[in-house]
């Protein structure tokens, strides 16, 4: 790991990513999971996490095992698909999936034969639909919205329907399919569900629990090839975020707390997200308004490791002044 001389025990920045060791990267590591229909995303999370500590306590004995592993959404027993986990201290990070985009291949199940315009239907779901969560869901029961970017009706063979469904995290696709079938006319339900992609992930790179498994067992017999292939570090995670580059000096200032101030900033790489961090207005707008409506960002030390999740609430170009505020610390 790199280290500084003005590095104390919470202050020592993680080294870049393509330098860690198997036990740094496995301590904060995703890990692009192809859940299997059976378990529930918790049973997956909690294999991973055991398996994970196995070979530390092999590979690392002095070294820390990982208290948890955070996965992307809950995907209900039967349905399959990407589940990207976040591994470790990596878990901060976990809100990261919700500010993406969810994709899903679903088999709409028709009560009756598919109505001629049944294209038409569909792509008035296009747009921004309420739900209530479906009884059986962890989630209070109440009536809130949700965007659906696209629907593609992919083939239609008698009474099946196969959609490609691009959507905004936390919508519920068993509703939609029941809606969709309550407009269409003839009624329907959900069949087989695949989850195909969870920003910035997708079903092109997926991995197994045997891939995770056999990954494992290579390392500790000193062979990681496999292992840097399955998990990666978190910072893939957060590519999909606008990012901020900082000082290595603030971001040891972030790691004991503190705000990423103005003159710690080296760049911002997304000039959309930059432009909405406008100064504060002169009409007294306060602190608590500007952390509300900054986008969330990720700030990175200038060799790539990640430092922080926050909101850029401040002009990074200013001399002076609150820049990122802090929501997650990652080192």
């Amino acid at each position: 790991m790199t280290r500084n001389p003005d590095d104390t025990d919470a202050t020592r920045l993680r080294a870049p990513p393509e330098e860690r060791t198997v036990p740094e990267l496995l301590r904060f590591g995703v890990v692009n999971l192809d859940k299997p229909a059976g378990p529930s995303s918790h049973q997956v999370s909690a294999w991973t996490r055991d398996a994970i500590n196995d070979t530390l306590a092999a590979i690392d004995p002095e070294g820390e095992s990982i208290d948890g592993v955070a996965h992307s959404g809950t995907l209900d027993p039967k349905v399959t698909g990407c589940l990207p986990a976040l591994t470790g201290t990596a878990t901060r990070a976990a809100q990261v999936f919700l500010e993406g985009r969810k994709e899903y291949v679903a088999v709409l199940e028709l009560h009756g034969p598919a109505p001629d315009d049944f294209r038409e239907v569909v792509a008035e779901f296009e747009a921004e639909i309420y739900q209530k969560p479906p009884r059986k869901s962890a989630v209070t029961r109440r009536l809130r919205t949700r965007t659906v970017d696209d629907i593609d009706v992919l083939e239609i063979d008698g009474r099946q329907a196969l959609l490609r469904v691009r959507c905004e995290s936390g919508t519920y696709i068993r509703k939609l399919c029941h809606d969709l079938g309550l407009a269409t006319g003839v009624g329907a339900h959900m069949g087989h569900l695949r989850r195909s992609a969870t920003d910035p992930f997708d079903d092109r790179d997926l991995h197994t629990l045997h891939d995770l498994v056999d990954a494992l067992a290579w390392a500790e017999d000193g062979d990681d090839a496999l292992l840097r292939e399955v998990v990666r570090p978190a910072e893939d995670a957060l590519v999909h975020l606008p990012a901020v580059t900082i000082a290595p000096s603030a971001a040891r200032n972030v790691a004991t707390g503190a705000p990423v101030y103005a003159p710690g900033v080296i760049s911002v790489d997304d000039p959309a997200a930059k432009a909405v961090a406008e100064p504060p207005s002169p009409d007294g707008a306060d602190a608590a308004d500007a952390d509300d409506d900054g986008p969330l960002v990720a700030c990175f030390t200038p060799d790539g490791a990640a430092v922080c999740l926050g909101r850029l609430v401040g002009d990074p170009d200013a001399e002076s002044g609150v820049v990122v505020s802090l929501e997650r610390v990652l080192v």
